[in-house]
């Protein structure tokens, strides 16, 4: 007897496998390709064990504000060649790379526009060399996520320790290429304080100052309109002073208290003077009390930290003698 047995065998082409090794082939390609564009991703940040090595932080020590803001507006340019890269004109062009002065305390607004065809990003950093160690708050875009040619962004820097710091491109390489500038720190100057807070004294002064309004709500103030007696009183302590602030909201506005170094910087509020918050105001009809100690002398303001109300008149004399 005997058994036919019909048994598939699949074969292929040396067409067939010559395609199959073209499609892998790209596919490498391809991977290759997308990996190595995204490579100032790749290397962009600092590894968080090797951060913390290099004594790294995320946090910085609490500054004391001098009120003092300095606006730079700064673009990022490129030779035609785009082996030289900067900021505001070519090395020998006047404007290039200025060195930004400055006081320990004052804030620096960066206005950054990317006037080139590469990719650009900002940001400041200690660090005398490399992209690293950017400052928080101080970047435009990033090294993965950078500025296309026309676009720009803002960002702040508030000078935190005598010093050289840096502005420059954090992507990979450009700062090499030339996208670096100082920024000279020196002592401060006080701005609106002057030297050190005084111990404790042990005094206690206790103030209230309540939120009003004008019927037509154009005109806001603490405890009288302008013309009436106890408008915005003028408020003199001496540092190391105790002061306890109550305040109601008499309006029919939200309203927050604070007292600050610059009546146009409602984000500013010091010694934990703070009563609500933007974010979270007295509504009408709510008070509260908030006590705290009289720092440096100097002259500073009391306002309404809702966005435009202290220049709406809802801001005093804060003195500390």
């Amino acid at each position: 007897m005997s058994h036919d047995t019909a048994q598939t065998v699949y074969r292929t082409t040396p067409a067939r496998t010559g395609k199959m090794m073209i499609i892998m082939l790209g596919i490498c390609i391809v991977g290759g390709v997308i990996f190595f564009s995204m490579w100032d991703y790749w290397i962009s940040e600092t590894p968080p064990v090797v951060a913390m090595m290099a004594g790294e932080s995320d946090h910085a020590a609490p500054v004391a504000a001098t009120g003092q803001t300095i606006t730079v507006d700064l673009s990022f340019i490129e030779s035609s060649d785009f082996r030289t890269l900067a900021f505001n004109a070519l090395p020998g062009e006047p404007d290039n790379n200025p060195t930004i002065n400055m006081s320990v305390g004052d804030k620096v607004v960066f206005n950054v526009v990317n006037d080139g065809k590469s990719f650009h990003s900002f940001g400041v950093t200690k660090d005398a060399e490399g992209f690293g160690g950017i400052v928080p708050g101080s970047e435009v875009a990033s090294a993965s996520n950078p500025l296309k040619a026309g676009e720009s962004g803002t960002a702040e820097f508030v000078a935190g320790e005598e010093g050289t710091y840096y502005y420059i491109c954090t992507v990979p390489g450009h700062r090499e290429q030339g996208m670096v500038g100082e920024i000279i720190i020196g002592p401060s100057q006080g701005g609106s304080s002057s030297g050190t807070a005084a111990a404790p004294t042990g005094v206690s002064h206790d103030f209230t100052l309540d939120f009003v309004e004008s019927s037509d709500f154009r005109t806001l103030a603490f405890n009288a309109l302008p013309g009436e007696d106890g408008h915005n009183p003028e408020i003199r302590v001496n540092s190391g002073d105790e002061v306890t602030v109550t305040s109601d909201n008499l309006g029919k506005s939200f309203h927050a208290f604070g007292v600050v170094t610059d009546p146009e910087d409602f984000n500013n509020v010091i010694w934990g003077s703070e009563i609500a918050a933007p974010t979270n105001p007295l509504k009408p009809g709510e008070g509260d009390t908030v006590t705290f100690t009289a720092g440096a002398p100097g002259t500073y303001y009391y306002i309404c930290t809702v966005p435009g109300h202290a220049l709406q008149g809802m801001q005093g004399n804060f003195i500390v003698e």
